[in-house]
């Protein structure tokens, strides 16, 4: 697996998705920090992950916590600074484990010197053609230049007051409007990339996830949207704000600088449905790894994870890369309460969990998955999301995600940090599911997932980059990896008959031998 012949690590490798803000808080302000993770580190080791995907920690002024970058190469003092980030690239590599670091090209902070130049300049200026200002339509160029909107709610446009203060241009942002979007038709913006890329690599940094990878490039024109109402990342395929053919160039340009560090690797965050189109993004001189979301967004049926499963190997195939795979992260959403919350939604979140473990490619874990947590319902007062304010309080945002991870204790803050007022509040009844509690329990959550990802790693029938579907129940999934393991998946309301062979792993006891309810197995 990996063009080439050779397996490139990133090729089968279990990422861990740290999100900074809310993995472990080590100077007690409540938000967590890159000191946090470096002390957590032994942690991760113990779970067997083979890197760390990190959330944005470049300077920020956080109205999308990070997403929006006024400086692209230093690392925000909320997380610690450069040195901070240098501790943890230095402690992760002893212990085995990469880092990639969030690149954000679609946009910067309304705060970046780039666009404060660009407000202060005039329309038509060198200044303003580094991000997409345009003139108005009707009466004074009153109406914004086309309709399209934000992916977090309202128009993805906002007017500028001119110098001499009278109503001016509009500028493009299409999340919110402290994220203005770049003009990648200007070199500028490439030259600057180069230099971000290069700036990381250097230092240590194993490669980049690149969010909104099929951003970027803009149609000429700027034509209307067909089709109004959205919601965030689930836009069709023939959306103009998105996958313009244009972005290619962009994902090549990266790659030839990323190809002067051996090792270092790309995977973007690609939210475009058609197989072939998908797959473009996968071309030899383009990214590496592409996130493929099919499996985040199936539901917990049998008919629908196997399309999810069959799509996503597809098009990796197309290309020849390795697939990857996904079932919750920031955005996404915690796969507990997607499948139902409470005990069911765990016992289908662990059973999914060996689904994804077992399929060829590269999975990616989000911090607080390996512990079962489930979205937390939040008061309005505390949401933070940009999506909340913009959607007119219609759309509650992914705050409920990203509470913080509970690691000891029995009452909030749970180890997380000293200071009681996290950024986000925890929920009391956290106490039962600490890694503290579960690391003692071998029959927790976290113990599976340490047990899963240690047979994935280790035993040779998890090797071979194919799997074939085995005769099943309709309401169940049984197939055979290429090494020879077998994965059996029971979404049905019956006992299942396993297949002939030795049990490695299941995620619940088995019922006289058979699978019960809301479960998955392991067989060799």
């Amino acid at each position: 697996m990996g063009r080439g012949g050779g397996r490139a690590w990133w090729s089968h490798a279990v990422f861990y998705q740290v999100y900074p803000r809310s993995f472990a808080d080590s100077n007690g302000d409540g938000v967590g920090d890159l000191d946090g993770v470096v002390a957590r580190l032994e942690y991760l080791t113990l779970l067997g992950v083979d890197a760390i995907w990190l959330n944005p920690v470049t300077v920020s002024p956080m109205a999308d916590h990070g997403y929006d970058v006024a400086d692209p190469r230093d690392v925000d003092p909320l997380f610690g600074g450069m040195a901070a980030l240098e501790r943890l690239i230095a402690g992760a590599h002893r212990h085995q484990i990469k880092i990639t670091m969030d690149l954000v090209p679609n946009h910067t902070s309304s705060q970046h010197p780039w666009f404060q130049a660009a407000l202060a300049a005039k329309p038509g200026s060198a200044a303003r053609n580094r991000y997409i200002f345009r003139d108005g339509r009707g009466p004074g160029g009153s109406m914004p230049p086309n309709n399209w909107e934000s992916v977090f709610g309202g128009p993805a446009w906002t007017r500028v007051t001119e110098r001499d203060g009278t109503p001016g241009q509009w500028y493009l942002h299409l999340f919110d409007a402290a994220q203005p979007d770049l003009n990648w038709d200007n070199p500028e913006v490439f030259d600057d990339l180069e230099k971000t890329l290069r700036f990381w690599l250097e230092r240590g940094v194993d490669g980049f996830r690149i969010d909104v990878a099929h951003g970027m490039a803009k149609p000429p024109g700027l034509p209307d949207m067909k089709a109004k109402g959205n919601r965030l990342l689930r836009h069709r395929d023939d959306d103009p704000r998105f996958n313009h053919a244009g972005v290619h160039a962009i994902h090549r340009h990266i790659r030839r600088i990323v190809d002067d560090y051996p090792g270092a690797v790309t995977i973007g965050e690609i939210w475009v449905d058609d197989n072939a189109r998908w797959a473009e993004y996968l071309r030899p001189d383009e990214l590496h790894l592409g996130f493929n979301f099919r499996l985040a967004k199936a539901e917990f049926d049998a008919h629908d994870i196997r399309d999810a499963v069959d799509n996503t190997l597809a098009a990796a195939a197309i290309e020849d890369a390795p697939p990857t795979w996904t079932l919750a992260n920031h955005d996404v959403g915690r796969e507990v309460t997607r499948y139902g919350g409470g005990a069911v939604g765990l016992q289908r979140a662990r059973a999914m969990a060996m689904v994804m473990l077992a399929l060829p490619g590269t999975a990616f874990l989000y911090n607080g998955q390996e512990l079962g947590l489930s979205d937390v319902e939040l008061p309005d007062e505390v949401l933070q999301d940009p999506t909340w304010e913009r959607s007119g309080h219609t759309e509650r945002g992914r705050d409920g995600c990203r509470v913080p991870i509970p690691w000891s204790g029995d009452a909030p803050p749970f180890g997380f940090s000293a200071c009681s007022d996290t950024w986000l509040p925890m929920p009391p009844e956290w106490a039962a599911v600490t890694v503290e509690k579960q690391l003692r329990d071998p029959a927790s959550t976290l113990s599976f997932f340490r047990r899963a990802v240690e047979l994935r790693r280790t035993r040779a029938e998890f090797d071979g980059d194919r799997i074939d579907w085995l005769p099943a129940p309709r309401e169940a999934l049984i197939f055979r990896r290429g090494g020879g393991l077998i994965c059996a998946l029971n979404a049905g309301d019956r006992l299942l008959t396993l297949p002939d062979g030795e049990l490695l792993l299941a995620s619940t006891d088995l019922a006289n031998g058979k699978l019960p309810p809301n479960a998955a197995a392991w067989l060799v």
